[in-house]
């Protein structure tokens, strides 16, 4: 099974070090340590084993040393940034692993971006030699770009020209809504296979300054200088930073369970279904940040979501015929609303509020997973807090009846905006487009319901009672998973982002569609289509058809 847990001292393609609040991460893609064999990770061009480190040391960075509040992205190589994704990677890569590679690294971006506008961490993006492709992507979710002025380093974006796709990390994206890049330039840029070096690239806004190489050092020096010193979001003074601890869960011997602290995952390959199950805190949890702190990675949020985290990220990459996820809770619900409210009161303790941002990133990793989410809630669930944002993550909910209403669901404080989705709206807004008005009543009273008022309140889709609840599951089990698995993927990433659209909806949902599609398409995955044929001596060949 995939591992996406590391550390620094095992880091094979990055190199972190700390200068007080100035962290650099310089790449450095070891040719020989790909992530599989078959290709070799030449011109620092990553795979998903690089990805996986740089979004282990963005993770750290955040958790470990809250005095950093600039980050330097460069690279030991003295010619090149980045080549972007490794094609002859990508090339010999199944469909689904293209797909889920690109979410992965798409994540890992707006991570970055993520710590720049709510962890107070500004990035620059320090382009020592040419970025291109998904090098230039990864420097263009920093806040700011710098290109060495050396007559040969350039930024390009040349998927487009060369390998018939699309920028695969949202490109695209940020060149318009991010960069505000005029839209004829932008088409200019993303069909000029060489790119623009320092001076033009300055003039269209590509990037925010160049130095010569000799100056190249220095520059960037002052600058990260100039941003560590201004006030903070958070007084993170004498703040320890909280290491990150293995969280390795014990897998058996065919991979069908694993099982960590607080999460269990089972998966039935023969039925294509998989049961997330999450384990509430066993005791009431402390208000008091301090106590939090001490406790670190075991604190039970923290370290609870960083298991749902991890085994989303095995559901994805490790299982691709599962098709449906059951999402089950179990624990005292008196307890998860606790936690909520410890966690929304102590929101300007630099802890509590970074746990509410990972919790906010891994939500949003369940919403643009390709795999149906049923959450089911019975007696013993604990469908409470943050769990009940969990189910309203679902495509589906199914809570019990039962005559003695011990079956509930309770909605608390992080359901009031602290974890919206990626278009922006809370989950209870997204799910009540049409009565806004609702959500705001439910979010402001934050009620605790049985299954009739659930029901009532349009916060469940069915509501079996105990005589019918098992065959009713069973029935829509065996219905999820008769039907074409590409058809609902592209049916729930149409339903699960009603509303408005935001920067990071267009790169999941708009890109994702757009990405996917084309990876299907002869003119780029066909024997002769471009992105097999590239560094070969034979032009691709195109139907010219537009469709």
């Amino acid at each position: 099974m995939t591992n996406f847990e590391t550390n620094p001292d095992r880091y094979a393609h990055w190199k972190l070090t700390f200068d007080g609040a100035v962290a650099r991460l310089a790449m450095n893609v070891q040719e020989d340590k790909p992530f599989r064999d078959g290709y070799r990770l030449k011109l620092n061009s990553y795979d998903l084993g690089v990805d996986i480190e740089l979004c282990d040391a963005i993770e750290r960075i955040r958790f470990e040393h809250p005095e950093v509040n600039v980050v330097v992205l460069t690279s030991e190589n003295p010619r090149i940034f980045c080549a972007g994704a490794n094609i002859q990677m990508l090339g010999s890569s199944s469909h689904p692993f293209k797909v889920n590679f690109c979410k992965y690294t798409n994540e890992t971006r707006c991570s970055i971006e993520n710590a720049s506008a709510h962890s107070g961490i500004k990035f620059i993006a320090a382009l020592n030699g040419t970025a291109s492709g998904g090098g230039y992507e990864v420097a263009a979710a920093c806040d700011e770009i710098y290109l060495v002025d050396d007559g040969n380093s350039a930024v390009s974006l040349p998927e487009v020209p060369l390998l018939g796709v699309l920028p695969g990390t949202g490109g695209l994206t940020r060149l318009v809504d991010k960069r505000k890049i005029r839209r004829d330039l932008a088409d200019v840029f993303a069909t000029k296979a060489e790119g623009l070096k320092a001076k033009r690239a300055k003039e269209w806004g590509l990037i925010d300054g160049y130095f010569s190489r000799s100056r190249f050092d220095e520059g960037i020096k002052k600058r990260a200088a100039e941003l560590a010193a201004r006030p903070k979001i958070l007084n993170k003074t004498g703040a320890k930073g909280i290491v990150l601890t293995p969280i390795a869960p014990s897998v058996n011997a065919d991979a069908s369970e694993l099982k960590y602290k607080h999460v269990t995952l089972k998966i039935d390959r023969a039925q294509r279904l998989a049961e997330l199950t999450i384990f509430g805190p066993a005791e009431m949890p402390s208000t008091d940040p301090a106590v939090m702190r001490e406790l670190g990675a075991e604190f039970w949020p923290f370290r609870a979501y960083r298991e749902v985290n991890d085994a989303l990220c095995r559901l994805r990459h490790d299982e691709e015929t599962v098709g449906l996820v059951l999402l089950k809770t179990r624990g005292k619900i008196e307890h998860l609303l606790a936690g909520s409210r410890a966690l929304a009161a102590n929101r300007n303790d630099w802890f509590a509020n970074e746990i509410i941002l990972f919790l906010g990133r891994m939500l949003r990793r369940l919403d643009v997973t390709g795999k149906s989410f049923f959450s089911i809630i019975d007696e013993d669930s604990a469908c409470a807090g943050s769990l009940l944002e969990v189910a309203l993550a679902a495509d589906r909910i199914y809570m019990k009846n039962d005559a003695g209403g011990k079956t509930q669901l309770a909605i608390g404080p992080l359901s009031t905006g602290l974890l919206p989705m990626s278009n922006g709206l809370t989950r209870l807004q997204s799910r009540f487009l049409k009565n806004p008005e609702h959500a705001e009543s439910l979010a402001k009273s934050l009620p605790r319901m049985k299954t009739s008022e659930a029901l009532a309140a349009g916060l469940v889709t069915f509501a079996p009672d105990e005589l019918d609840w098992s065959d009713e599951i069973r029935l829509a089990i065996e219905e999820r998973l008769s039907l074409s698995p590409d058809a609902l993927t592209g049916m729930e990433a149409s339903l699960r982002f009603g509303g408005p659209e935001a920067h990071d909806s267009k790169i999941y949902g708009r890109l994702s569609a757009w990405q996917n599609w084309i990876f299907t398409r002869p003119n780029a995955t066909g024997k002769e289509g471009a992105l097999v044929l590239f560094g070969q001596p034979e032009r691709p060949k195109f139907d010219w058809r537009r469709t």
